[in-house]
């Protein structure tokens, strides 16, 4: 499997979790939503703003842009739920055709970008991708432990779930979900 391949199915997985992640959190009361469950961002509002900051407003921008915006990586970026679910459903889809875009040599490369202190950087590109995606999944399975802890019902998220659900879905209609 090439690196567009593998990095472009982990991009949908991301994308596929979190709308189920969503999905999941749509029926739970505010006040459990907003309510400091001991995650290390507080809430699972807190936690869902991090991922926003962490995978689309810093490290997607690094990616697309080899710039760094200025934003914390606790701030509360939306305070509205409905809009926080839709701006983090909105960036997971927006990495896959990303990843489809980069030429097969950029895998090989680092990626180079400038600090919010000017200072220029240079990471390992796909194990620094690799991390972005990472950081998803942690971030999305301390929010199911939450949910866990509050008796409400967790989706499947794992990625053996999703690839078994993929080759389900090839098997019957030739393309992957």
């Amino acid at each position: 499997m090439s690196w567009n391949a593998h990095f472009t199915l982990l991009a949908r997985y991301n994308a596929w979790a979190t709308d189920r992640l969503l999905g999941a959190l749509q029926g739970l009361p505010d006040g459990a939503y907003r309510r400091d469950v001991g995650l290390f961002f507080r809430s699972i509002h807190g936690t869902l703003n991090h991922l926003l900051v962490g995978e689309q407003r810093l490290w997607f921008v690094r990616f697309a842009e080899g710039a760094s915006p200025r934003v914390a990586l606790d701030a509360e970026v939306e305070t509205d739920r409905a809009r926080l679910a839709a701006s983090l459903r909105e960036g997971a889809g927006r990495w896959a055709p990303l990843i489809a875009s980069w030429a097969p040599g950029r895998w090989e490369g680092t990626l180079d970008y400038t600090t919010t202190r000017g200072v220029a950087a240079s990471l390992p590109f796909a194990a620094t991708l690799a991390h972005v995606f990472n950081h998803a999944t942690h971030h999305r399975g301390q929010i199911t432990a939450a949910l866990t802890a509050l008796g409400q019902p967790c989706p499947e998220l794992d990625l053996a779930y999703f690839l078994q659900a993929a080759q389900t879905a090839t098997d019957h209609t030739g393309t992957p979900p």
